[in-house]
């Protein structure tokens, strides 16, 4: 296999010399595009909220804790000068703790690679390192999977949650917040 930098260059030399068809040719045979297929992922806030709590709001890639998405939600709604947020994540309008700690979900075999849409192919990491794997294996990219935290130990802040949207109804209200808030409430009903 051609290392990719040196199939660029190629095509590179290629085109400087007015030679797009022999560049073309060269993308096609050394360095071919394959689009992915889209895949509807099959989870939302409750079986998010059941992986994170299975994995104690453990980064299974890294080892950090994370927190509970509607958690930094909240601390924007409260502080939104001190933490802003915005609704693209655009990074200079959204503080870096949505990116670094907000807890989400990802399939440690790419579902693009064959991998299941299921529980047993998911795991809790943040967004940073979701996006930082992409498509790739864990062998691909030199990463271990970490253990499992447990809930009992750190729950990404998940009870504080609850405990502040049931006394601050106003927010519950609001759609993403009131499904988080549902999910977290089945949750908690898992490690009693």
């Amino acid at each position: 296999m051609i290392e990719p930098a040196a199939v660029l260059s190629a095509v590179c030399q290629a085109i400087s010399s007015d030679g797009r068809d022999e560049a073309a040719a060269i993308l096609r045979r050394d360095y071919p595009f394959t689009p992915m297929a889209v895949i509807k992922r099959r989870y939302g806030p409750r079986e998010s909220t059941r992986v994170f709590v299975r994995d104690g709001f453990i980064d299974r890639y890294s080892g950090q804790r994370l927190i509970f998405p509607p958690v930094l939600r909240v601390i924007s709604e409260v502080l939104p000068a001190e933490f802003p947020f915005h609704p693209n994540w655009k990074t200079d309008v959204t503080h870096p703790a949505y990116n670094a700690l907000s807890a989400t979900i990802d399939h440690v075999v790419p579902v693009t690679r064959g991998g299941r849409d299921d529980d047993s192919n998911w795991v809790t990491t943040s967004m940073a390192r979701n996006f930082a794997k992409m498509n790739s294996t864990l062998e691909e990219i030199g990463w271990t999977l970490h253990p499992a935290g447990r809930f009992e130990v750190w729950d990404g802040l998940l009870r504080w949650f609850i405990t502040f949207a049931e006394g601050h109804p106003d927010l519950v209200r609001a759609g993403s917040i009131r499904q988080w808030y549902v999910a977290a409430k089945e949750g908690t009903d898992l490690v009693r």
